[in-house]
């Protein structure tokens, strides 16, 4: 299966009020791991970037003013991405952004582009933190924070950086660990013959599970320390 984690930076929040996209950052994964295989553009927006976007992302007017316009960078992305799960956070906001991108480049020319939501299937990693984590702070550092995953350079918001602190909690938030090493061997045969092994064995190992006055037990322990931290316990 094959993910790509994208990201983008606007020149303000509206792309309805003629905002538009500065910058893209992808990364991939395939089989929910890394490859290492990138896709990262700054773009000319002919447009001066509101000084709140400044403040969040800190490119300028004059970083921007000899990057390419998102005409000339369309084909790459596009190749980048046909076909792959786009994993995204807040997801309406930067597909809003890229098809009216789309939307312009059709009214220039007589080339009919599908939308990025038609092209590829969308993952709102917001969405699903929202019904992972309900009533807290969701956004990237509260995620980073709460899957222990180094942000330390995130100074300001950057597509690319954004883009791969998002893969780690997207990978975190779905499943923790990506991949199981088991041998040292060059074609995997040991580990493959170990997990063999492990799944003929769990049909013999004996499961005990917790009695009704355990976990009545367990609740008022965990009831007890709700109440003396304030905190609402996470087990």
């Amino acid at each position: 299966m094959r993910q790509v984690v994208l990201d983008t930076e606007t020149t303000g929040l509206e792309p309805s009020d003629g905002h538009r996209i500065i910058e893209i950052g992808c990364v991939e994964l395939i089989d929910r791991k890394l490859t290492g295989n990138t896709y990262h553009q700054y773009i000319n927006p002919d447009r001066v970037v509101d000084d709140g976007a400044i403040e969040i992302h800190g490119i300028s007017n004059k970083y921007l003013a000899d990057k390419p316009r998102f005409a000339e960078i369309y084909e790459a992305f596009y190749e980048f991405v046909k076909g792959s799960e786009l994993i995204i956070h807040n997801a309406p906001f930067d597909v809003g952004f890229i098809n009216h991108e789309i939307d312009l480049l059709e009214k220039k020319g007589s080339i009919k582009r599908e939308n990025i939501d038609v092209s590829c299937t969308i993952l709102d990693t917001l969405k699903l933190a929202r019904e992972n984590r309900p009533g807290q702070k969701n956004n990237l550092d509260a995620l980073c924070r709460h899957y222990e995953i180094n942000n330390s350079n995130r100074q300001l918001h950057g597509a690319l950086l954004d883009s791969e602190l998002l893969a780690e909690v997207y990978l975190a938030m779905t499943g923790g660990q990506t991949s199981l090493t088991l041998s040292n061997s060059i074609d995997g045969s040991d580990g493959v013959e170990t997990i063999r092994r492990l799944a003929d064995d769990r049909s013999r190992i004996k499961i005990l599970a917790a009695t009704e006055q355990e976990l009545k037990i367990h609740e008022g322990y965990l009831d007890m320390l709700e109440e003396k931290s304030g905190i609402r316990v996470k087990w």
